[in-house]
């Protein structure tokens, strides 16, 4: 069975690294994969790297907007985007699109009009409340050849909404949720020493961690406000920061955090680690993760610290709560709760026992349900299902199951 995996963006960020896993994975006997995306931002090298055939177009500039000037310019690139997506499709011929978001899916389902072409859209995003929105689930809900997977069940409910129930429109759906590679997170002693020798911190120092794209939706700007009211209890604490902005907006957001810490006065208690590519041995140098975010899918780097034997703290977004039960495994707070999060913080750098219960029983839910193998056998398993049985009539759980919404 061939197929065509398309990225409407070239930069490599989460769902780009999912994208990435799943290719890895994907068994060479029964799948032969191409792959289409921007030549901008490395996607393109890695997967040739994987030794997938690769082909490259224009990235496709199209963001949610109020401005009919701005819009006017998403359109433009979409259908120019969608023209030179029609044509690698006409010449791979593929048995069925992964398309990996939902912009992608947008463009790759418009490029295959006229084709009986499946088209699986990765959700990984939830959707934002806007006019636009509706229009993406009206095209889904009139489009027989899509399927949905989702990377949570939060996440398909979000893009499910009302509108696909009020109008009855059955769409086949499976939740995938996002995973990783154990192996690349066994604890080695040796990274601890390492990373907390590069940044002179001590063994007895509370190190906390924010690990992911600089953005307002990341919520690092609102950590690090947090992080300043929480030395009063936790004085021999540090907060490391990984990550880079990819946008405009996000490097404004970066200078935003920048003012925050001179004002606050943690400069020697704040350091912005940038992008790195040593992210396992951060994650063992930490003792506590923070995701403060205010929209997720199901957060990776969440999987990855609970993975190295690290104590997550969450925002309740998107599909949190599918990975971490309260008091269980990691503590869920609501995004903007300050207080809350500062109790939390504050609560795991005094309760040894508490972080070892958590750090146990991390690993234990990664290793059961969040695990590359099963993240791929599920995808597998929709792939030739959807396509084998296009009358799926079929309602059944989202354990590994197709769901046909209704």
């Amino acid at each position: 069975m061939k197929i065509l995996f398309y990225s409407h963006t070239g930069e490599v960020s989460g769902a780009e690294n999912i994208l990435l896993l799943m290719l890895k994975k994907l068994n060479r006997t029964r799948f032969t994969p191409v792959a289409v995306c921007p030549g901008e931002g490395g996607l393109a090298d890695e997967m040739r790297e994987l030794k997938i055939p690769c082909k490259t177009v224009q990235t496709l500039e199209a963001r949610f907007t109020w401005r009919i000037d701005r819009l006017f310019t998403y359109l433009i690139s979409f259908f120019r985007t969608m023209k030179q997506l029609r044509k690698e499709i006409l010449d791979e011929k593929p048995d069925l699109i992964h398309a990996n978001s939902i912009r992608a899916g947008l463009v790759a389902t418009s490029a295959t009009i006229g084709t009986k072409i499946p088209v699986f859209w990765h959700l990984q995003d939830e959707l934002k409340t806007h006019p636009i929105s509706t229009s993406i689930r009206l095209f889904v809900a009139f489009s027989k050849r899509t399927r949905l997977i989702s990377a949570s069940q939060a996440t398909a409910d979000s893009f499910y909404g009302k509108l696909l129930k009020l109008i009855g429109k059955n769409v086949p759906l499976r939740v995938v949720h996002n995973a990783i590679e154990l192996e690349k997170f066994e604890f080695d002693p040796a990274n601890r020493t390492k990373i907390r020798g590069e940044f002179d911190l001590s063994e007895s120092e509370y190190v906390l961690g924010i690990v992911g794209q600089i953005t307002p939706r990341k919520g690092q700007l609102e950590l690090v406000k947090t992080f300043a009211e929480t030395l009063e209890k936790c004085p021999s604490s540090t907060l490391l920061i990984v990550g880079k902005p990819m946008f405009n907006q996000d490097h404004e957001y970066l200078q935003k955090i920048k003012n925050s810490i001179k004002e606050l006065g943690l400069r020697e208690r704040v350091k912005l680690l940038g992008l790195r590519n040593d992210v396992p041995a951060i994650m063992q140098a930490l003792d506590v993760l923070v995701v403060n975010s205010k929209s997720e899918a199901l957060v990776v780097v969440g999987i990855e610290a609970m993975a190295c034997g690290t104590p997550v703290i969450a925002t309740d977004a998107g599909g949190t709560k599918e990975m971490i039960e309260h008091w269980v495994n990691g503590f869920v707070v609501p995004f903007g709760d300050e207080e809350k999060l500062k109790t939390s913080i504050i609560e795991l750098s005094q309760n040894t026992e508490l972080k070892q219960r958590f750090t146990e029983r991390g690993k234990e839910v990664v290793a059961e349900k969040l695990n590359a193998e099963k993240f791929i056998t599920d995808l597998e398993d929709f792939f030739c299902r959807s396509v084998v049985d296009e009358g799926l009539e079929q309602q059944i759980s989202s354990a590994g199951e197709i769901k046909k919404y209704v």
